[in-house]
């Protein structure tokens, strides 16, 4: 019953009006921005290098690095398998659509915030979609501002930070070292767990604890080292995949885009049913697993960009619309290829989540299939651990603007981060993608208002920049 409630409420958040939003709004912030994630993209990848000056607490790289550390996570590993298994290989097609759109509004949403921040004079600095809609839109628009503070708490502490990321990271390990289960610490109900996911569980818990104690330098450090890394395994086990079955490359596109427009794709779930049903299934699950990935309009890349030491706010957001190439058009397509390329028989196993996504590699990469999900376990689990270190940051900064600044309540909001980690890995994968949905679909929404008011303000800034800065 509960998890039939919360399918009605994420149909209700996820229905058109909430996709047509996000994808109005994309489209709005290309036209603003002159299509920039076409025409400057890679003067965007040249800058994230580039050492800046000015005020702030990180340097640009340090900033991408802490908003990639929220982005690339098990929404690149779980969410893509459970798109396709929900909506079809279409799912994947609609998560670039999102993307392209949402790299420009990634920019803007990034630029804004560095724009309309708050420096303390002790140098610490406050900054996000909140104070781009109580600054740039006036007072009288506060209430939405605190909206959107409300549910970036909610996402980080129920969403997208906590439990999908240790349930994620649990999934993985007992798949790698138990997957038949055959040593279980404890069952709840119709649920059994074993000691792999209790163990893993507590070590993500005592890791997540050390580390956000200390704020948001040492997320920062972490991150830095962390993310280029993994990303770089991950991106070499899929190009493996892709030039290993290159022969078959055409063949899983002509899926996608069949998937995408409404003819039958071949999955058991979805076969059969109406095409109408077939691309809103498709579309439905592709933008929202998109949105969970990469978080273009979802107003939580500026809250780290903010944070960002410079003196130019069109550059930074430059910098930081990379991170939606790199989260969605590329590893996120690396894991949805893979397992399109798997075939009806992996589809069809009945394995979901880093099962499906560790079957399709082994597949596709022969071999005995262990040394894949050793390293897929691997990359999920670092992904995962950076995720919940970058949203716990985020969400603590709209608990702060909630709060005037209580740091008090904000060292309260820590533990209770790190009490939800520890339950994550014993909530059931369904319910845990479901509330995470729910609440991206609903901080979104007053983010993605504020971007379209704002949107002469994008196109005047980036105007100006570019004919003042004309060549890097």
């Amino acid at each position: 019953m509960f998890e039939t409630i919360l399918n009605t409420i994420d149909d209700v958040v996820w229905g058109i009006p909430t996709i047509a939003l996000i994808l109005v709004t994309g489209i709005v912030m290309t036209v603003a921005a002159r299509g920039i994630q076409f025409t400057k993209l890679r003067r965007a990848f040249k800058s994230i290098f580039k050492e800046n000056e000015g005020k702030g607490e990180l340097s640009g790289f340090s900033a991408l690095c802490t908003a990639l550390s929220a982005t690339i996570g098990t929404g690149n590993i779980v969410g893509v398998a459970t798109a396709i298994l929900a909506g079809g290989p279409g799912a994947l097609f609609w998560m670039w659509i999102a993307a392209l759109l949402g790299t420009a509004t990634k920019y803007a949403e990034c630029m804004l915030a560095i724009k309309y921040r708050e420096v303390k004079e002790d140098g610490h600095v406050l900054g996000g979609p909140f104070y781009v809609i109580e600054k740039g839109m006036g007072k009288n628009w506060k209430w939405l501002a605190v909206l959107f503070a409300i549910f970036g708490t909610l996402v980080g502490l129920f969403g997208i930070g906590t439990f999908t990321q240790v349930n994620g990271i649990c999934g993985a390990v007992q798949n790698a070292f138990d997957p038949e289960k055959t040593a279980v610490a404890f069952t709840i109900g119709q649920y059994s767990y074993s000691w792999a996911t209790v163990i893993a569980g507590a070590i993500i818990t005592v890791g997540v604890a050390l580390v956000v104690i200390g704020g948001l330098q040492r997320i920062a450090k972490v991150a830095e080292k962390v993310v280029p890394a993994m990303a770089i395994i991950y991106v070499f086990l899929g190009l493996s995949v892709i030039i290993m079955n290159a022969s078959k490359v055409p063949a899983a596109f002509a899926l996608i885009f069949k998937g995408a427009f409404g003819f039958d794709s071949g999955i058991k779930a979805i076969s059969g049913a109406a095409a109408g049903t077939i691309i809103r299934m498709a579309m439905q699950k592709g933008i929202a697993r998109g949105i969970f990935s990469n978080e273009a309009g979802l107003g939580s890349a500026p809250i780290a960009a903010s944070a960002v030491q410079t003196n130019e706010h069109v550059e930074q957001g430059l910098v930081n619309m990379t991170g939606t190439v790199i989260d969605t058009l590329i590893i996120c397509t690396m894991t949805g290829l893979s397992i399109v390329l798997s075939g009806i028989d992996v589809w069809n196993s009945g394995a979901t989540g880093a099962a499906l996504t560790a079957n399709a590699f082994s597949a596709m990469l022969g071999g005995d299939g262990v040394s894949v999900q050793f390293l897929l376990m691997i990359c999920l689990v670092f992904f995962a651990f950076t995720t919940i270190l970058g949203w716990d940051y985020y969400s603590e900064k709209c608990l702060e603007y909630l709060s005037n600044g209580n740091m008090t309540v904000v060292k309260i909001y820590r533990w209770l981060y790190i009490a939800a980690v520890a339950i994550g890995p014993y909530m059931t994968i369904s319910a845990v993608w479901t509330i995470a949905d729910i609440t991206n679909g609903l901080m979104a929404i007053p983010n993605c208002i504020s971007l379209i008011v704002l949107s002469g303000i994008v196109a005047k800034e980036t105007k100006d920049y570019f004919n003042r800065v004309p060549v890097l």
